[in-house]
């Protein structure tokens, strides 16, 4: 009997949203495992292997890259160090999976991209809820005019981390703040779901001195073409909330768990339309073993990436954007 062939991963650090997400997630998947994990502190990345069931634990991420039995890296390093340690992974032959945002900046991203595609490997940024089949569904519902013309469109994401001491999304020169954090899925997922670009964009943002000045709170305004407006808040400092409206002439279709979503949470959504509203039951699975999968394909049996990564620069280009506006307290033209 013939062993289904894997993507054989190594995670370049054990932050949280690796251990607790990511890692579990491929772990899950079908055609993916993971075999090292790198750590600056080995002790921590051999306590991390050992409480995951990973083989290998590396005291340098250099170690890591140099291990040619690891096809593909996941980084989930502090967003100023996106750049260096994907070129790094790329230039070892290592397909990449790396944290959202992409960068700090489009010019990063886009030198990540190049450095990939030179390098002849595949990038792709960690937005898991996108690979989650009911993103489908609602493009389907858009698409089939059920809900008529779209006329807006509101997300929200929050939570209130703000007395986290040492949080990395509190360093304003490692690429914190709520935007950079949360903020990119309400511009991501507005681009998908539009499935065009804004023209501009106009935020408001909360620079907390408590926090280096990072944006603890920011809510904006995206413009898209035919008059659609697309509003959004993100925060640190403020009740959690995670939750999607797309609003049509004809009906509304509302996602109550928008980005958050897993087999212990419901991810089902509701559609009104023709006077009912109805609630539209979808699977209960794992995003990030879906997120894995879809880099396992590409690698393993020559399919696309669901989401190329010319995809990353365009939210990064966006995101770069909505920062500018909130700190000059300008409309910005894209």
């Amino acid at each position: 009997m013939n062993s289904v062939q894997k993507l054989r991963w190594g995670i370049l650090g054990s932050a949280s949203i690796a251990v607790e997400s990511v890692i579990p997630g491929l772990q899950q998947s079908e055609l993916n495992e993971v075999t090292a994990i790198a750590s600056r502190d080995e002790d921590k990345a051999k306590q991390t292997a050992e409480q995951l069931g990973i083989d290998k634990a590396y005291g340098s991420y250099e170690a890591l890259l140099a291990d040619d039995s690891i096809d593909a890296v996941y980084i989930p390093l502090p967003n100023h160090l996106h750049r260096e340690w994907t070129i790094r992974a790329a230039e070892a032959g290592k397909h990449i999976l790396c944290e959202k945002p992409l960068a700090l900046t489009e010019q990063e991203a886009q030198e990540m991209v190049q450095a990939c595609a030179d390098a002849g490997v595949h990038l792709a940024e960690a937005f898991m809820y996108r690979h989650h089949p009911r993103y489908e569904q609602i493009r389907d519902i858009i698409a089939s005019g059920e809900i008529g013309e779209i006329r807006g469109m509101h997300s929200t994401f929050s939570f209130n981390n703000s007395n986290a001491s040492g949080n990395v999304r509190f360093r304003r020169d490692w690429g914190g703040g709520a935007l950079y954090d949360i903020g990119c899925y309400s511009i991501s997922v507005a681009r998908l779901l539009l499935g065009q670009e804004p023209s501009a964009a106009t935020v408001i943002g909360m620079f907390s001195p408590q926090h280096d000045q990072v944006d603890m709170m920011a809510s904006g305004l995206l413009e898209f073409d035919n008059h659609v407006g697309v509003t959004f808040d993100s925060s640190m400092w403020a009740a959690f909330r995670n939750t999607l409206e797309v609003l049509g002439s004809d009906g509304i279709i509302e996602v109550p768990s928008a980005f958050i979503s897993g087999q212990d949470r419901s991810s089902n959504f509701y559609v009104t339309a023709g006077g009912e509203r109805r609630e539209i039951e979808v699977p209960q699975v794992n995003h990030y073993s879906l997120q894995g999968d879809d880099m396992a394909r590409a690698v393993l049996q020559g399919k696309d990436l669901r989401f190329a990564p010319s995809d990353a620069v365009a939210n990064m280009k966006v995101l770069e954007a909505c920062l500018r506006s909130a700190e000059q307290r300008t409309r910005i033209t894209l």
